[in-house]
């Protein structure tokens, strides 16, 4: 890998410090261990046919995505008062992550059949047992502006970087060059959506914003979707609001493990939690995009995904 990794077109980030060179690999822009997980994933993962796998783009919402299929699976071992989402990071309830390495344990929070796997390897770039096997997968995408925002405030701050040291013009013209982690932004989102129509009875698409608008539908079609499906009993007893509102962004930034635990605990280059949790506010974009920024990612957009029908402005 370290022959291959000279030969591959290299992008130093700038106003980054955590992620300072990327590589394309795939046609994918990626950090060298996360080119190498997904590498050695493609060479040595076989997948399970009752395996589901929770797809994203980095900031798209995915923290929110492993609360509630966590919630949905476990809800007859925990009710919302003593589930783990209230002491423990979402991202710690799903530890597995197929390009960090998977290791087939239910972690006790299920009787039978392993815990969903989180990914944000493109759909091209996945190990073909997944694609043969004909496993559940769920793709989470969100506004591209809404995304590119996330992005930079969750490195910046990582990093502690000040706003002056680190322009938002920097971070849009390298995210409009298709240059991001897992980038080009319109590559995954086209991908995951042109196998939801060859596959969809295998692949669920779900919208950020039309989540946020009407949960209760949507969590409903998730869990019919991964083999867990709301019965009528549950859903007169409030069964499913009471997993979004334990699910809810407010909620769980609340939390005190939420507030001021790491994801590596204290390892240190590891990520305060409460990075996962910054806004979770639709239209944020406007706070940072200059008319000509508007001018230029819309008809980013309208070239790259106008003809999928999905509204992504």
């Amino acid at each position: 890998m370290e022959e291959m990794f000279k030969t591959l077109p290299q992008h130093t980030c700038s106003w980054l410090k955590s992620m300072p060179t990327l590589y394309k690999y795939q046609d994918v822009w990626n950090t060298q261990e996360f080119v190498e997980g997904t590498i050695l994933a493609q060479q040595n993962f076989k997948a399970d046919p009752s395996d589901v796998f929770l797809c994203s783009l980095p900031k798209s919402g995915t923290t929110w995505l492993k609360a509630l299929v966590f919630a949905i699976i476990t809800r007859e071992t925990f009710d919302v008062s003593t589930s783990p989402l209230l002491t423990t990071l979402p991202h710690h309830c799903l530890p597995n992550c197929l390009e960090l390495g998977v290791e087939r344990s239910n972690e006790n929070y299920t009787n039978s059949r392993f815990l969903p796997i989180p990914t944000h390897i493109p759909y091209n770039s996945l190990p073909q047992s997944i694609i043969a096997s004909n496993c559940k997968i769920v793709y989470i995408y969100r506004n591209m502006k809404d995304v590119l925002v996330s992005y930079y405030n969750f490195f910046r701050e990582k990093d502690k970087i000040p706003v002056e040291d680190a322009p938002f013009e920097v971070a849009f013209d390298e995210f409009c060059h298709g240059i991001s982690w897992c980038g080009p932004y319109w590559d995954h989102v086209l991908g995951y959506w042109r196998a939801s129509l060859d596959r969809p009875e295998v692949i669920l698409l779900l919208k950020y914003e039309d989540m946020k608008k009407d949960p209760t539908s949507n969590v409903k079609r998730l869990a019919d979707f991964i083999g867990y499906p709301f019965t009528i009993k549950e859903e007169e007893e409030g069964v499913i609001e009471n997993i979004i509102k334990l699910c809810s962004f407010e909620n769980l930034k609340s939390l005190e493990v939420n507030k001021s635990g790491k994801l590596f605990g204290d390892h240190p280059d590891s990520t305060e939690n409460r990075l996962f949790f910054r806004k979770a506010k639709d239209g944020d974009w406007e706070n940072y995009f200059t008319h000509q920024m508007v001018e230029k990612i819309d008809k980013l957009i309208d070239d790259k995904l106008g003809a999928t029908g999905l509204v992504l402005k």
